[in-house]
């Protein structure tokens, strides 16, 4: 069969499957139908995405509140690319960039036009309970203490100063997110893989063998020194409040939330603070994000001004920077609002670039 031919028959598909996807929410007896917004994702994104619904059904008399679901940010792509429909979401947020991977298995179920926007920064907290354990972190001792091959050797530290001859000799126990969590692939990339890249062989293998590489520099240890505490971040400040010599890693709009019983840890001598993320300054700062379906947008009423309430929400003096939200650049928010409101799509070679 002749690649013009394939192309038609793709382009075919597609079209149905949004045509069943119209007739399907519009039908008001069908049992199938759905008038209202459905998102899922990132536990770091779930606070400002509940407050930005609560907004919106406040402002918008007569629709229904958005539902709100956290399911991890691997979760939530995974969800969001499966298809379209009713019974798919129509949002996934994401405390990290949606992975080329990702991309190519939307494309490939039909979710072929997604809108990317970024709604602000947030920072990776390292974190104990107040008047706990005070640390001075930096990614190479956090890699040394949590690695489960530190530069491809056996892991034998059992107490920070087993890693760092400064620090005190409390065992080492993290809390930390799951392997689908959106706040563990960033701790791996701007936290684990900067210490592992200090050491010059692991910047040779790199080169060399990629795969052996990321296993090394990413993969946490599982004897017990990290514990993987689920998506639920509250859970990981109870665990450290209930033990003052732990430490917890979530995302910095927890630390703000409980700020009256937690303390941030410095890394690399500069404290999570909103200042320091904002600018970068602090190593774990990074985007956060919400991925949206252009053919639900067309379909499920309220979407559109859904996604108009989150930009009149993200700037530094809305309602999302008073729950732990750093706002972006005056740039970026124009940028992004602009997707919005010309539901700009994404591309392959955008993700690629990055």
């Amino acid at each position: 069969m002749s690649q013009h031919r394939i192309t038609s028959f793709a382009k075919f598909g597609t079209a149905m499957a949004l045509a069943s996807f119209a007739l399907s929410a519009c039908d008001s007896g069908g049992g199938s139908a759905r008038n209202s917004v459905h998102a899922v994702g990132s536990s770091t994104v779930y606070p400002f995405a509940k407050v930005v619904a609560e907004n919106f059904a406040r402002s918008n008399k007569g629709s229904r509140s958005p539902l709100i679901e956290s399911t991890g940010t691997g979760n939530g792509i995974k969800l969001f690319c499966s298809g379209l429909g009713p019974n798919t979401p129509d949002m996934a947020h994401a405390s990290r960039r949606m992975k080329v991977s990702e991309f190519e298995a939307c494309v490939s179920n039909n979710v072929a036009e997604v809108i990317e926007l970024q709604v602000g920064l947030d920072g990776i907290a390292f974190a104990s309970a107040k008047g706990g354990i005070m640390l001075n972190l930096s990614p190479k001792t956090v890699y040394e203490a949590l690695a489960a091959k530190p530069y491809g050797k056996p892991q034998t530290a059992k107490t920070w100063k087993d890693v760092d001859p400064s620090l005190p000799a409390d065992p080492i126990v993290v809390y930390g997110p799951p392997s689908t969590s959106g706040t563990r692939d960033a701790l791996k990339e701007l936290v684990l893989e900067v210490g592992c890249a200090t050491n010059p062989e692991m910047k040779a293998l790199k080169d060399s063998d990629e795969d052996s590489y990321k296993q090394i520099c990413t993969e946490v240890r599982s004897d017990g020194g990290y514990v993987d505490q689920g998506e639920q971040d509250n859970l990981i400040v109870q665990k450290i409040i209930g033990n003052p010599r732990t430490v917890g890693i979530f995302g910095f709009s927890y630390l703000e939330e409980n700020s009256d019983r937690v303390q941030g840890l410095p890394m690399n001598g500069v404290d999570p603070t909103y200042d320091n993320i904002s600018s970068f300054a602090y190593p774990g700062a990074r985007p956060l994000y919400i991925y949206v379906k252009k053919a639900h947008m067309r379909a499920i009423p309220g979407l559109e001004n859904y996604m108009q309430e989150w930009v009149k929400s993200w700037g530094k003096d809305g309602p999302l920077a008073k729950i732990g939200l750093v706002a972006m650049s005056p740039e970026a928010m124009q940028a992004n609002a602009a997707k919005v409101s010309e539901q700009l799509i994404l591309t392959k070679e955008e993700l690629a670039a990055k």
